[in-house]
This record gives C-alpha cells, sequence and structure tokens, in this order.
C-alpha cells in the first residue's frame, strides 16, 4: 500500500491502522482486495505455514552465546517428527525416555521456579521472544530472592508437558514459554503457562496463561513483569489456574 494513498486517509481511520495489525479499514478494488492488501496476505499466510514446519534446532534458533551463557540444553517429547508431533498432540505432552533421564540429570528437583522453552507451534516466536525474556525471567525471579531450576528446551512440545516437568522435578512452579499458533497478524507469537505444582492429573482449569507476548502486542519487557507477579500470587495461595484470584493483576 502506498504512504500517498494512507496519507489521503482522514486521520482517524490513520490512527485506528496503527493501532491494530489486523487487515481492518483495508480499502478495496470493486469487492476485492486492492492488490497490495492481497500480496500482503499471501506473505503472511506463508509466514504462517513456515513457521509451523520449521523445526527447532537449538543453537541456530537461540545463538550459540544465548545457549553457552544458559547453559541450555534439548530433550524431545514422545513425537519423533513434526509430521507426527502435528499428527498426535497427545504425544507430544510426554517427554521420551531419553528426555526424562536427561531432565533428571541436569535439572535439581523441588526448586521455586522451573522454566522450559517448547517449539509449539511456532519456532519463530522461539527464535523472536526467548533471547529477551529469558534472561528477564531469570534475574526477575533471582532478585525476588527464589531458588530457580535449569532452564531446557523442547523439541516436538505441547502445554500438556507441562504434567511431565512437575512429575519429574516436583518444582513449586513451572513455566512453559511455547510458540503460539500462527494467524495472519504475526507468527512471532508467544505463550507463558504456568502451573502451581504441576502433576499428572492437572488440565487446562489448573494452568494460567499470558498470551500474545510479541512487539505489537505483550512486549517482553511487560510480559516478565506480569508472569513473575502471577508466579509470586501462584506462591502465596497455594494454587493455580482458575482457582487462583487474579483480579489484583489486571493491569
Amino acid at each position: 500500500m502506498t504512504d500517498d494513498l494512507v496519507q489521503s486517509w482522514p486521520e482517524i481511520i490513520r490512527t485506528i491502522r496503527a493501532r491494530t495489525p489486523a487487515r481492518v479499514l483495508a480499502g478495496r478494488a470493486g469487492s476485492s482486495y486492492r492488490t497490495a492488501s492481497q500480496l500482503e496476505l499471501r506473505e503472511a499466510h506463508a509466514a504462517a505455514a513456515d513457521a509451523v514446519q520449521n523445526e527447532l534446532e537449538l543453537t541456530s534458533t537461540l545463538g550459540t552465546r544465548f545457549c553457552e551463557t544458559w547453559k541450555l540444553f534439548e530433550v524431545s517429547t514422545l513425537a519423533t517428527s513434526k509430521a507426527e508431533f502435528l499428527l498426535r498432540p497427545d504425544f507430544g505432552r510426554r517427554f521420551s525416555a531419553d528426555a526424562r533421564a536427561l531432565i533428571k540429570d541436569r535439572c535439581p528437583a523441588r526448586v521455586d521456579l522451573q522454566i522450559a522453552v517448547g517449539d509449539g507451534l511456532s519456532v519463530a516466536a522461539i527464535a523472536a521472544q526467548v533471547p529477551q525474556l529469558l534472561p528477564l525471567l531469570m534475574q526477575g525471579a533471582i532478585r525476588r530472592g527464589w531458588h530457580v531450576g535449569q532452564p531446557f528446551v523442547i523439541r516436538h512440545c505441547r502445554v500438556g508437558v507441562l504434567n511431565d516437568i512437575g512429575e519429574l522435578l516436583s518444582p513449586k512452579v513451572a513455566l512453559l514459554l511455547v510458540g503460539e499458533r500462527p494467524g495472519l497478524a504475526t507468527a512471532e507469537s508467544l505463550s507463558a503457562y504456568l502451573a502451581f505444582r504441576p502433576n499428572g492429573g492437572h488440565t487446562d482449569a489448573d494452568r494460567n496463561l499470558i498470551s500474545n507476548i510479541h512487539a505489537r502486542g505483550t512486549p517482553p519487557t511487560e510480559a516478565a513483569t506480569r508472569i513473575l507477579d502471577l508466579i509470586s500470587a501462584m506462591m502465596s495461595e497455594q494454587i493455580s489456574g482458575t482457582k487462583l484470584n487474579i483480579s489484583s493483576l489486571t493491569p
């Protein structure tokens, strides 16, 4: 869309469009989108498809120095390929036997906070958000006096893997940073799922979520504060999910 066309719009239209990535008030050519809008839509669709299909590669996704700084290591779920992961969501909720052994060997048990990073449905979200968000969370947790476990990265990961983390390591709070299903506004949106003392009986009702972590949603700096405050509430009330009173945390 040309700058001249944008500048010809009334100020209220420009203001609305500047506040959302949604394709609203985009104009039309007859009954169709303008050519520029059509091309933007196809580009966004391709980016979303790529984000789902891309495979997590630890050092290339997050960078060698970042992985070395935080001593990150990679484990896998029962899904042995991206195709199997997409067809069998249940496989993405459980660790493989090798993963279970490695996690127990490298991560201390019964810490206050255990953080994991999962590819989920968007490796692009992991690459874009985790390098900024993880240090903020680690440093903020340490400032609050919490004992934080060794973070690790999970390939072919679904949210339910939080239950396995709980059963393996017994942390007070487990936090999973996971790539969201890409939309046509962005393929780089991250979610943070949290659970107090997760176990094999937990469902979505026992977890809390902060979503849309990206530059035009909830930026990582704001997300880190909200996540840490939510963890504090969980530790204080000894509960998570729908039973947790989060009214005081609402911005």
